[in-house]
Formats: C-alpha cells, structure tokens, sequence
C-alpha cells in the first residue's frame, strides 16, 4: 500500500493539450492518458497520477456554464478517491470558468488547480510543462498529512493564485495572469513556496464536501463609458428574463447622475433585478458613496461589488441567482466572502 497522494488531471481542452505533427505542421490532441511517456520529468514527483479528458476538446471561447457542470461532475464523482486535482482549460476564459468552479465547490479540503499554456505541449518554448508539472507538485503538496492548498487555485508562469481573484492580463505573453487585489498563494522558483498566511483554510472542518450546480445565466454586463445612451441602457436592462447585471462602473465605483440612467437602473431594481458594481479600473475597489458620483447608486439599492473582479463577479452571481434568495440575502451574501473572492475589509 503506497502514501503517495493521488492526483487526477482533467484535461478539458485548450492550447496546452495540442501538440505538432511535425511532419504536416499542424496540431493534433495530445494523448493524457501517454503523460508518464511523454513527461517523464512527472515520475520525480512524489504522487500518483490518473487522467480523465474530455471526448471532444473544447476551446476557451466555447466554454460555457454546461461544461463548468462537467467538471464539478467529475469532481464530486472523484472526489473521495483522489487526494487533489488538477484541471487543464483553455486560458482565454480560465478566469471565468475557475471562478466559478470555486462557487460551485462548498466546504472543499483539498486543492483544485487549474492550469494551462500559452503555447502548445509539443513546441519547442513551451510554457505548458512548467505549468502542469508545479501544478501537479502543489495539488500533491501535504504538511502533516494535510494538503497544503485548499481551495480552488490557477498557476500560471511560476505563481499560484486564488482563481476567484484572477483575471488574464497579457495574450502574448507566458505571464498571462493576475491577481490585482491578492497576493500570491505561492511562488515557483528554485523551491515552490507558499505564502500560508493567505491560503484559505475553512474552519468547518466537519462540514460535508457539497457541489452546487444550479447556475442562472440569465445575466448581463452592463459597461459605463463616456457617451453611453439611454437606449442602449435600456436594451440591455430590458431583456426577457434577465435576472442580474454587472455593472462595470469608473473608479470607485462611479457612473453618470443623468436622471433618466438613475431611473432606468432604479426601475430594473424594482422589478427584481440585482445589479452588481463593479470597478472597471485593473486593481482597486468599489467604494459607494465616497464621491457624489456613486451615492445614488446607493440610494437605489445597487449592490456593492468591494474589489471583486468582473469574472469572479459574473460566476457569484450566476450561483446566488441560482439558490433563488430574497432581495436581501442576495445582498448580504454578494457582500460576504464565500470563497475568499473579495475583500470584506
């Protein structure tokens, strides 16, 4: 019998799953299930792998919320036989889609971390086996025989952020990700150091491992810019079915005082819609009412958004829209850290 930690890497698509013909050039699947034989560096590391993959890859710009249940599926399937996981997507909207993973997992004690590359797993300069190597190594990191990391993460380029706080910042670069607002969980480098103080580590240790899958994407983004109109205010506010809004306001939190965006924007609020602020600034925080500016939009019952990021924003609100609660718990719970996604302080 072995002690080593069980990893399973779930391979949804992506970049990092290509690899060259070299004889035509192109691009085909890279085979998972050949990792071992095509990574030998993985058999130094102290753990066993296992891997899943998707039938048919799918690509960044096609994920969507029936694939973010896919993979909480195969999570919650193997969930008490693996001791961590690693998650392998497209980068593009990696952000977005860990986000909401992070929300859908409730009282999770071990570490899910997604992963992926800037350039294919067969290129010669490939930023994709540094990735899914020290992912591999932090999803099987213990200190006395508990995981070190326990919550949903994202590595990319030699740091390991908190999913729910990231957004991706460069398309050319292998630094393709950010965290404005929280610091790195860990750094690679010559040693892989985590920055404890900052991992979240629940105290309902007794709680019961639960997935939530009821995700409401009847929601939009409304982004503020300087000339905006009232109709296009009001085309977006007046879609059938909509439930929630993320509003992408200037600076702190700051949006026009014209009569008629207050009244359409107060009127959606009257009529059940939850509409969210959010900074469109990289870094920094929604602070309603420090400036004229914003206190209307107080006044008329917006939720403040705090430092969350616009993704972790939009994955929030898809799962409180999908636990159908009143006007006022969906308030309080947008303004409470549920998974470490904002600052409540």
């Amino acid at each position: 019998m072995t002690n080593k930690p069980k990893i399973l890497l779930i391979y949804t698509g992506g970049t990092i799953g290509m690899v060259k013909d070299y004889e035509s050039q192109a691009l085909k699947a890279f085979n998972f299930n050949q990792i071992i034989e095509k990574i030998p560096e993985l058999k130094q590391l102290n753990c066993e792998i296992e891997t899943i993959s998707f039938d048919e890859p799918i690509d960044s710009s096609n994920m969507n919320v029936s694939y973010y249940v896919r993979i909480a599926d195969i999570l919650e399937q193997n969930y008490p036989d693996f001791d961590g996981f690693v998650v392998l997507t497209g980068s593009d909207t990696m952000s977005y889609t860990s986000s909401a993973i992070s929300f859908m997992l409730e009282n999770l004690r071990k570490p899910v971390i997604f992963t992926g590359s800037q350039l294919p797993i067969g290129d010669l300069r490939t930023d994709a086996k540094e990735n899914l190597i020290t992912s591999i190594e932090i999803a099987s990191s213990r200190k006395n025989g508990e995981p070190i990391v326990k919550e949903v993460g994202l590595y990319f380029e030699y740091k390991l952020y908190r999913a729910n706080r990231t957004s991706k910042i460069n398309a050319e670069q292998f630094e393709a990700f950010d965290s404005p607002n929280y610091p790195a969980l860990a750094k690679s480098g010559v040693h892989l150091a985590f920055n404890n103080k900052r991992l979240l580590d629940s105290e309902d240790h007794g709680r019961d491992f639960i997935v939530r899958k009821r995700l409401d994407t009847n929601i939009a983004i409304l982004k503020i810019f300087p000339g905006i109109t009232e109709q296009v205010v009001e085309s977006i506010l007046s879609v059938k079915g909509l439930k929630g809004v993320v509003l992408e306001s200037y600076g702190s939190g700051n949006a026009p005082t014209y009569p008629w965006f207050i009244q359409k924007l107060e009127k959606a609020i009257a009529n059940g819609i939850h509409i969210v602020n959010v900074t469109q600034c990289y870094g920094g925080s929604v602070l309603m009412g420090h400036y004229e500016t914003s206190t209307q939009l107080k006044r008329i019952g917006i939720v403040d958004g705090k430092d969350i990021t616009t993704e972790s924003a939009v994955a929030k609100l898809m799962y409180l829209l999908g636990e159908e609660l009143e006007a006022e718990d969906f308030h309080k719970y947008f303004g409470k850290s549920l998974r470490g996604e904002i600052s409540e302080n």
